[in-house]
């Protein structure tokens, strides 16, 4: 997809002609009609959405607040990207659960991740439920959520616990924690229903965007090295390929299923990043560390990742607006 910039330069002439939509036509002798306002866009989520790791950018809160929103994940490259056409309002933050978006005041953890590192600032005050900041004005709503309601980084960690002595053979985590999955998945599906419900109350008027997860996880699981933190440590290609199929890919269909229950937009990253993984050349997420062993990633979209779901996510909400 091309810059949002030169698509927007695009566009001008298309958001001129359709002004007398947006600003009361000008009378003779009147005076100047004021310029149309920026369309209000609230974005919530996780550490998908909010950047966290260094591989997607610096910090820009200051003081910080914990939620590790970076100035290269994606609702910052929208923002600068769409320019006056929009005005963000980002509430996102690393380790968000489902809850966390709808009605819980979350602790934020900002970089703490023991046992591979330890944040100075450690521990954040409480923010706000994000979906406080969406209200009657809000004209579009993007979320991406659910992977730490499904407790993705736990499963992770304990697959490279389970898996550490398997030399690269077998399904040992699989073998143990396939059976919790199922809970796990409804649990995402009924806080997603009760999330989206909430957002629609509180904004009844406003386009909401449910952003998937990019693939993270190759089709060809021989391209990842066992015993590679820099990318899935320890984890084996049979339970690599069992996270792909049986977590990570429902998960996005749950995701998938109730945004359109709610009449509700899609963006499914899967195909665009197929190619981009963990394990690929061309990586556009992160290992369990971007550089072993002083920069812990965990498994996060970098700067590439973040531009292709900036040039997905951007299209949906112009889509939306009826302006592209």
């Amino acid at each position: 997809m091309t810059n949002m910039r030169a698509r927007l330069a695009v566009l001008g002439s298309t958001v001129a002609l359709a002004a007398g939509v947006l600003v009361p036509v000008q009378l003779a002798g009147s005076t100047p009609a004021a310029a149309a306002a920026a369309y209000d866009w609230v974005a919530m989520g996780d550490s998908y959405t909010a950047g966290v790791i260094p591989a997607a950018g610096k910090t820009f809160e200051v003081p910080r607040d914990g939620c590790e929103r970076t100035d290269q994940a994606y609702p910052q490259v929208i923002e600068r990207d769409l320019g006056s056409l929009i005005d963000l309002t980002n509430v996102s933050c690393g380790a968000a659960t489902i809850e966390d978006i709808t009605d819980n005041a979350q602790n934020p953890i900002g970089r703490h991740l023991p046992p591979f590192s330890g944040d100075p600032e450690y521990p954040f005050p409480p923010v706000p439920p994000q979906s406080e900041a969406v209200n009657s004005g809000t004209d579009v709503v993007t979320v991406g959520a659910g992977g730490n309601t499904l407790r993705f980084d736990d499963i992770l960690f304990t697959c490279m616990q389970l898996d550490q002595d398997s030399s690269g053979v077998g399904t040992p985590c699989r073998d143990d924690l396939a059976d919790k999955i199922p809970a796990r998945l409804a649990k995402v599906s009924t806080d997603y229903d009760e999330m989206l419900a909430t957002v629609h109350k509180r904004a009844p008027h406003a386009k909401v965007i449910n952003v998937g997860y990019p693939t993270v996880i190759p089709q060809d699981t021989s391209k990842c090295r066992y015993n590679d933190w820099e990318q899935f440590a320890s984890i084996t290609p049979g339970d690599l390929d069992w996270l792909r199929d049986d977590v990570q890919g429902p998960l996005n269909k749950a995701i998938e299923k109730a945004a359109g229950d709610h009449g509700d937009a899609f963006v499914d990253l899967t195909d665009s990043t197929r190619n981009h993984s963990v394990c690929d050349a061309g990586k556009w997420v992160e290992g369990v560390f971007s550089h072993f062993p002083d920069e812990v990633a965990f498994v996060h979209p970098n700067t590439l990742g973040h531009k292709n779901a900036a040039d997905h996510v951007s299209a949906a909400i112009l889509n939306a607006l009826g302006v592209n």
